[in-house]
């Protein structure tokens, strides 16, 4: 039986224990109270500006995450850091998509799989998304498409462009 102000595991507390957050869940939070900083933030300032009682090591624990996911930038500022966001939470998610297919050995398979489990309209958006990409630059467009993407520029024979050193799909050795 559980009082009020008892903990699950029979630890006294000052009342009952908070349900658990899902994964990626305070790093969306810490994302977005450090995006409505408008610049570069403390720890401190997020910890302040954050819903909920966290404690500060648990904030720099988040940030030191984000920073390590290229999804915040920090700046030494005196003897702590600031922070900026470098990614909004569309950024992270890609960011999480992309380290889990670059953990991957058959990333076609990967691929494979992930398009054939979408709905007929994220199919859609998918498609629509590579026929800008291959269409070249604008906005969120890049100049030259990856490495073996379709629209690669070819070798002569007609074969993709081999990967070079530091490309994702080149062969490990």
């Amino acid at each position: 039986m559980n009082r009020t102000g008892a903990r699950d595991d029979g630890a006294a507390g000052d009342g009952p224990r908070l349900p658990r957050r899902g994964q990626g869940q305070l790093e969306s939070q810490v994302l977005t109270v450090l995006r409505s900083a408008g610049g570069p933030a403390t720890a401190g300032w997020v910890q302040e500006h954050l819903d909920g009682d966290l404690a500060y090591t648990t904030v720099i624990t988040i940030l030191t995450r984000l920073h390590a996911k290229n999804a915040v930038t920090r700046t030494r500022e005196g003897r702590s850091y600031v922070w900026t966001p470098a990614s909004d939470e569309a950024g992270l998610a890609a960011l999480r998509m992309r380290r889990v297919l670059d953990g991957e050995r058959d990333r076609e398979a990967v691929l494979a799989r992930f398009v054939s489990a979408l709905s007929p309209g994220d199919e859609a958006r998918l498609r629509e998304l590579l026929s800008r990409a291959d269409a070249g630059p604008g906005p969120g467009g890049h100049d030259e498409p990856a490495p073996g993407h379709p629209a690669a520029p070819a070798q002569p024979g007609g074969h993709p462009r081999p990967a070079g050193p530091g490309d994702p799909d080149a062969p490990e050795g």
